[in-house]
């Protein structure tokens, strides 16, 4: 596909693979771009569907996205029992979800730094490991300042998974199947954040929150485990520098980068509508005019299962429909489903559940396929940055999502959610023109070099 399809300028695909800017552009066609297979001379020594290794690979990565969003994720379907037991208010209690979401944020950065030093590899067993281990504190916690000191700084440990998993994926696997790769990382997260909230929604019906908390620990321990035994070694990883003016340099190259900036961007407000929708579901579910058991609350979040396909199928829907067309489906179906919330129909309710998570999913995997693609060097600051914006919006939902319920109720939070939305579709389609322009202009100019 063109490079108009991504929304980056035509005149970048001829630029030089040595440039120190990442000039890479996305393609949402199976061949990669001549600038990636350019810098990936060792094309064939990489992982392959159905070749060896492959499975290991994305078995381990799926493991550790399920425990990164099982443990970033594992109060969020408890908070109101964490309001009631502690006496506080939702947006309150919502600090729970938002700190380690947060700290997440602002560490990954820093992390993704000392992954270029330290390996990929190590860095993310390093981060599941101290997780996990904080996450057998979490349940202990006596006071809710406790509790989110200690969310925290489960959060700043998870830093150094998810933009090390995602440079691990550019480095070892074959361009053709990253889109792929990568789908298949974030539906292990999807997966994480359904059996997490669903565990603890039926563990907090029977023996209390603290007890739910502590099955999640559990489990992320044991998905730490398994990713320790199964990841292959890295093969491509070449040891980059720490050094600040470096990692300055390399940063602000990824922020200059106008197609860079609108994939943080959209990430951020997708992500916005998700954190805000499922911090607040849950209040609005065990109040009228549903009033449905802690439980039964827990197991509405089987709806991720539709965020694993929609992820996982994300390089069919590129395939078919280009980046840009995959992202505007996403903006759709997000719209849709948030539109269809407000109805007090809990069969309509949960239908609006589907399609916020499906498209939700779909324009993640979109989106942080696209900055791993694009980013011609410091791949691993590249993903941090698009996770920092990731959670950020992640933080800033949840908090304004619990604020606005608090002041307007569930309307509230969905007049939030589609002004994010709208917001993305906007910034879609200011690429969109922008990418026609510079199409035109291509033409034109070739037609006057024939002429």
């Amino acid at each position: 596909m063109p490079p108009a399809d991504t929304g980056a300028s035509t005149l970048r695909v001829g630029a030089s693979s040595a440039s120190t800017a990442p000039s890479a552009v996305p393609s949402a066609a199976p061949a990669a771009p001549r600038g990636l297979r350019e810098r990936t001379p060792d094309e064939a020594t990489r992982l392959r569907p159905g070749g060896p290794g492959y499975r290991r690979m994305t078995t381990a990565l799926f493991a550790a996205g399920v425990a990164t969003f099982a443990l970033l994720y594992s109060t969020q379907a408890l908070l109101p029992a964490i309001s009631a037991d502690f006496g506080v208010t939702p947006d309150a209690a919502s600090w729970t979800v938002a700190a380690a979401t947060a700290g997440l944020a602002l560490a990954v950065l820093p992390m993704s730094a000392l992954s270029e030093r330290f390996g990929r590899r190590a860095m993310m067993t390093a981060s599941l490991t101290v997780a996990a281990l904080v996450s057998l504190l979490v349940p202990f916690a006596p006071d809710l300042t406790t509790l989110v000191a200690l969310r925290t700084v489960q959060g700043v440990a998870l830093a150094g998974l998810p933009a090390s998993a995602m440079a691990y994926l550019a480095e070892e696997v074959r361009a053709k199947a990253l889109v792929g790769a990568i789908g298949l990382f974030v539906a292990g997260n999807s997966i994480g954040g359904m059996s997490g909230r669903i565990l603890t929604g039926w563990i907090a019906q029977a023996w209390g929150w603290r007890a739910a908390l502590a099955a999640v620990g559990v489990l992320s321990v044991l998905c730490a485990v398994a990713f320790r035994l199964l990841l292959p070694k890295a093969r491509h990883f070449r040891r980059g520098s720490l050094s600040p003016r470096v990692l300055a340099r390399t940063v602000g190259g990824h922020l200059s980068d106008p197609l860079l900036c609108r994939l943080y961007a959209i990430g951020a407000l997708f992500m916005t509508v998700f954190g805000a929708v499922y911090t607040v579901i849950g209040y609005r579910l065990v109040g009228e005019p549903f009033g449905l058991p802690q439980g039964i609350v827990g197991s509405i979040f089987l709806v991720y299962l539709v965020g694993t396909v929609s992820s996982a199928g994300a390089g069919q829907l590129v395939a078919r429909l280009g980046r840009r067309g995959a992202l505007y489906a996403a903006v759709g179906t997000t719209a849709a489903g948030l539109l269809l919330s407000l109805s007090h129909s809990l069969a309509a309710v949960l239908l609006g559940l589907v399609l916020i998570t499906a498209g939700f999913f779909a324009g993640h995997a979109v989106a942080s396929s696209s900055v791993s693609r694009a980013a011609e060097t410091g791949r691993a600051q590249a993903s941090a940055l698009y996770q920092t914006a990731y959670y950020l919006g992640s933080s800033a939902g949840g908090a304004l999502g619990a604020l606005a319920y608090r002041a307007a109720g569930w309307e509230g939070t969905v007049v939030l959610g589609l002004l994010a939305v709208v917001t993305a579709a906007g910034i879609t389609l200011y690429a969109t023109r922008r990418a026609v322009t510079a199409r035109r202009l291509s033409h034109a100019r070739a037609a006057n070099a024939l002429g």
